[in-house]
């Protein structure tokens, strides 16, 4: 190889290396569409809840999420998400959750995202309708296929249940 062989292999690699960087991070319009996609994911979950669709409201968990929430130990792995969402739906027939807001961090590379929100959640105990505030805080990552899941989520609750 000449030395002339050997600039222009150099500066092909730096243009390599400059185009590979470059995409490797998402473009303020990539991370605005992963943003929508996530809070179209979570309102689909939130349906899911609401209708007491265990099916729904767990679609998009990844087969390995850990759950942690307030008042029951961690879950490890889909099963375990799915029975103790399963006893709720069971234990508080009426329970509902509402938005009250959202945010959505994606990371640079658009490969995962963190969904934070608060909601309202609202039942009936022993005939007197309840509510409470409570935040949401979930992790997305990208899986092989592009589609987004919940590597782990926490609820926690921000105030005690009271009368509505």
């Amino acid at each position: 190889m000449t030395g002339r062989q050997e600039i222009q292999a150099v500066i092909f690699a730096g243009f390599f290396a400059i185009l590979v960087a470059q995409n490797a991070h998402a473009s303020p319009a990539s991370k605005a569409q992963i943003e929508q996609e996530i809070k179209s994911i979570v309102s689909s979950i939130v349906a899911g809840i609401n209708d007491h669709d265990l099916n729904r409201a767990t679609q998009f968990d990844s087969d390995d999420i850990v759950s942690m929430e307030s008042g029951r130990p961690t879950s490890h792995g889909l099963e375990e998400e799915r029975e103790g969402l399963g006893q709720t739906f069971h234990y508080a027939p009426n329970w509902r959750i509402y938005l009250v807001d959202e945010n959505v961090d994606v990371a640079d590379s658009g490969e995962m995202a963190i969904y934070r929100s608060t909601y309202n959640s609202e039942s009936i105990n022993d005939g007197v309708p309840m509510t409470n505030k409570v935040n949401f805080i979930a992790e997305f990552r990208r899986q092989p296929n592009g589609s987004f899941k919940v590597i782990w989520s926490v609820v926690s609750s921000i105030e005690k249940p009271h009368k509505k």
